[in-house]
């Protein structure tokens, strides 16, 4: 399955969750930190066969946000940005904050109750994960499990 991930709120914030400690790469080139349990999590979905995919309506580089998560030994197959997502999305004419269908995202994890409730309106999974949430991994796991083991039986 393809699986991408909000950066801002979910994966990145210096104020509403734990952070995974810095890495000797971080720290050289100042790679903003990410949320604690990010690391465990992208590795059990490689383990697990997945393409993890960074979806964000940030305008930060495709290049430094892989950089980024790489200085974590996490790398990510495709990044969207916002330039991206303008390119593609908007030029298509749909007004929307987010569309993984547009890039064959299977499901999208995010913080943003309005990004879910897209996702209901133009009919894409989501997995809305809160700031405060300690079991965030294993929920987003468990959740993944659900949609494969049913996507597996429509097959």
């Amino acid at each position: 399955m393809r699986i991408s991930f909000d950066l801002d709120d979910t994966i990145i914030s210096t104020v509403k969750f734990p952070l995974e400690k810095e890495s000797f790469w971080s720290k050289i080139i100042r790679a903003e930190r990410i949320r604690f349990g990010t690391i465990k999590l992208f590795k059990e979905l490689r383990i697990q066969n997945h393409q993890i995919y960074v979806y964000t309506t940030s305008y930060r580089s495709k290049v430094k946000i892989k950089l980024m998560l790489l200085c974590y030994g996490i790398p990510v197959d495709f990044v969207i940005n916002q330039y991206l997502h303008e390119k593609r999305v908007r030029k298509n004419g749909k007004s929307v904050s987010k569309f993984p269908p547009e890039f064959d995202i299977d499901i999208h994890i995010d913080d943003s109750l309005g990004v879910e409730m897209e996702g209901k309106k133009f009919g894409f999974k989501t997995i809305i994960i809160s700031a405060n949430n300690e079991n965030w991994v294993n929920e987003i796991l468990e959740k993944i499990d659900i949609v494969t083991t049913n996507k597996s039986k429509m097959v």
